[in-house]
């Protein structure tokens, strides 16, 4: 296939799913999904949607989690011992359940403040369904609600005013931290009387709520690259696997929901599937946002903790890529998540393919303007030939 019509297939695949409102766990979600199955159908996939509870938001869960924050700095400048304790346990908790929300935990404050949706999962299979060996291409169909945290502004003023510093990062900065740093102080201050650390941490705590309060209230963003682009890959690579089948492996294509309500679609993929696999025998490789330019190994990721991929899945991907002639960049870290830490935190080996731009940024990451007209579709299409390289490697070790 020319480049010129693999674009034009990436395009017409990502441009009709852009046009669908996806927020995690809504009726637009479940339409794409269902788009999702007839195209992988269409490619000789036995494919089905799979419903599941899930929780619709982070924003809420999370926002709700720092206002209590801020109720906590309130009650610990108390004169009151009493009011302290209390401000301070409460500071405590709050840190506490933020930790446990955003790191793939038990999500304790989401059971107790929320009401469960239904997500949406479309699992396809592909390959050769007798082999003992399994790969799952795991990528997500949802889109994420915008907000002003996401303005790039100061990012860019950095890459063009010192782009030495940029270079060296090799990591984004670890955004999470200073939401659950915000009633962690509270906590510090009231069990130690420091004023300042009260208020520190209230003010902390106050920013972060209404941040999460101006995502909870926003419509989605088309999520083009994020990751429409990630659904082509597995739609293109199914559309491969049928032109020229492989032998020696079991592919799942897995586009899961709610991975924007951190997760969620995977999550629930993960309770009713992962028992089954053997973690020998088992790979997951996940795509997410591969239409900025530059594709990227990620060596690790973690919200709140860093954790490493398998290194030999990794360096068999970058090998894959190289033979493909498909340049990938390797080195950097992310201390945002995907929904490949799900199988991470499950120990089958896996691996994260994502993309950044020449200033090693995400273009237009949860804004309005990730749309089709502004997705790199060599990018994608370097992605799928890395996926469709990677599964033949695996079937023929």
């Amino acid at each position: 296939m020319s480049v010129d019509a693999t674009t034009r297939d990436l395009a017409e695949i990502i441009s009709a799913l852009a046009a669908i409102p996806r927020l995690p766990a809504s009726a637009g979600e479940r339409e794409a999904a269902y788009l999702i199955r007839e195209r992988l159908e269409a490619a000789g996939c036995a494919a089905r949607v799979e419903e599941a509870p899930a929780y619709s938001s982070y924003a809420r869960p999370v926002g709700l989690l720092t206002a209590a924050g801020v109720v906590a700095g309130l009650l610990a400048g108390r004169r009151s011992r009493w009011a302290r304790v209390a401000g301070t346990a409460l500071g405590a908790v709050a840190a506490a359940g933020i930790v446990d929300d955003i790191s793939g935990g038990q999500q304790v404050a989401r059971r107790l403040l929320m009401r469960q949706a239904t997500t949406t999962n479309v699992i396809a299979e592909a390959g050769d369904a007798s082999a003992d060996k399994t790969l799952v291409i795991l990528v997500h169909h949802d889109a994420a609600p915008s907000g002003v945290v996401f303005s790039q502004h100061a990012e860019r003023w950095l890459a063009a005013t010192h782009p030495e510093i940029v270079d060296k990062m090799t990591s984004n900065p670890p955004l999470w931290w200073p939401v659950i740093a915000g009633p962690a102080l509270v906590a510090a201050g009231g069990l130690l009387g420091h004023r300042w650390l009260r208020r520190a941490g209230t003010g902390l705590s106050a920013v972060a709520t209404a941040a999460l309060a101006d995502i909870a209230l926003r419509p989605p963003v088309p999520g083009a690259n994020d990751n429409l682009s990630g659904v082509a890959v597995a739609i293109m690579v199914a559309r491969a696997l049928r032109r020229e089948p492989v032998t020696g492996i079991k592919v799942l294509l897995v586009s899961a929901g709610a991975e924007e309500a951190l997760q969620q679609g995977a999550r629930a993929f993960a309770q009713r599937y992962f028992g089954h696999f053997d973690r020998r025998r088992t790979w997951f490789l996940t795509l997410d946002t591969v239409g900025s330019g530059r594709l990227l190994l990620l060596e690790g990721e973690g919200t709140v903790r860093m954790h490493d991929y398998d290194e030999r899945f990794k360096d068999l991907v970058a090998a894959c890529a190289t033979h493909c002639g498909v340049p990938l960049l390797r080195g950097l870290r992310s201390r945002n998540s995907t929904d490949g830490c799900v199988p991470l935190a499950h120990g089958f080996p896996a691996a994260t393919l994502v993309s950044v731009d020449n200033s090693k940024l995400l273009p237009n990451y949860h804004l309005y303007s990730d749309t089709p007209q502004n997705v790199d579709y060599r990018s994608v299409a370097g992605a799928a030939r890395v996926t469709e390289a990677v599964t033949r490697a695996l079937a023929s070790a």
